[in-house]
């Protein structure tokens, strides 16, 4: 059952949430919820991390007390990132399809989205997601699941995310200082919409607003592909901070 257990960690400029979940047996493809810890959160200035000790402090205190509700000891977290560093743009990427019989199986989609990542950034900055709008082949665009078509010419359309490489580290020093392994960094406002939005408002678009005690995230999309829910089209990333 411990492979089952998801954990959860915000860090924010107020205050510090750590969630416990499991894959809810009653009710398939829902989550259950055994336990939330919170703590104030000191160490940290429009959703950056400035003072390292006082923020690991604070998330010790919120995974004790997710743990002491939950039973569960907690050794990895999936933590968000937020902040009015976060830029977003929209970018390509192409790639030759060199087998025989011309077939794309997923191993070329994983290829081209790598590919997708070769894009010039400043030193100072980190992809912290790339985000699938669309795959063009030869020519034929709008197709949003390439595996099993026919052809010679893949490219995608994708939206990537980035941050200060200074604040991702800043998060994971913290997170591992505190005792805990991190298994991945997610944009919050786009974990926020996994959570909140159905598969009719991703279907036909729509705009995510997430305030904030320091501003507003805005996750903007044109809707979903209905055969793959969650891969957001024409993705718009915002921030404002006060």
């Amino acid at each position: 059952m411990e492979q089952d257990i998801a954990v959860g960690l915000d860090i924010g400029t107020t205050k510090v949430c750590a969630i416990v979940a499991s894959p809810d047996q009653a009710h398939p493809g829902m989550l259950k919820i055994l336990g939330i810890g919170r703590s104030p959160s000191e160490g940290l200035t429009r959703g950056v991390v400035t003072n390292i000790e006082k923020t690991v402090q604070s998330i010790r205190a919120a995974v004790a007390d997710a743990e002491a509700q939950s039973g569960v000891k907690i050794n990895a977290v999936t933590v968000g990132i937020a902040g009015d560093h976060i830029q977003s743009f929209q970018s390509r990427g192409v790639i030759a399809i060199s087998r025989p019989d011309n077939e794309i199986i997923k191993e070329d989609v994983d290829r081209l989205i790598e590919d997708t990542r070769r894009v010039a950034l400043p030193l100072d900055r980190k992809i912290i997601h790339v985000i699938p709008q669309q795959f063009i082949v030869d020519g034929q665009d709008g197709i949003y699941d390439p595996v099993g078509m026919s052809g010679v010419r893949m490219e995608a359309v994708v939206h990537i995310v980035t941050g200060l490489v200074t604040a991702a580290q800043n998060i994971y020093k913290c997170v591992q200082r505190a005792g805990l392994r991190v298994n991945d960094m997610v944009l919050e406002p786009l974990a926020s919409s996994y959570a909140v939005l159905d598969e009719q408002e991703k279907e036909v678009g729509v705009a995510l607003l997430a305030p904030t005690s320091t501003g507003t995230l805005i996750l903007a999309s044109r809707g979903v592909d209905a055969a793959l829910p969650g891969r957001f089209r024409d993705l718009m990333v915002m921030a404002t901070f006060v």
